[in-house]
């Protein structure tokens, strides 16, 4: 059973709150949480994030966050 509101519903500032509150939550849940809840987490954390990249197809990308970048750095 799917818990939360449809991603497609959320305006753009409560995707971003949700997303926020699951990446805040998500290492007490991989400590602490059942199987179950850890589960739950995961699908709605990819449910929402699927959800901005369908939004954002042309976000600005860090050029540091590119592979090339990282080599650069080394």
């Amino acid at each position: 059973m799917a818990h939360g509101l449809d991603p497609g519903l959320l305006s753009d500032d409560d995707l971003l709150r949700e997303l926020g509150h699951l990446y805040a939550t998500r290492l007490d849940a991989l400590r602490h949480a059942a199987d179950q809840a850890m589960e739950e987490h995961t699908r709605r954390t990819a449910d929402l994030e699927a959800e901005y990249l369908r939004r954002r197809p042309e976000r600005e990308i860090d050029p540091e966050r590119l592979r090339e970048g990282a080599r650069a750095r080394i």
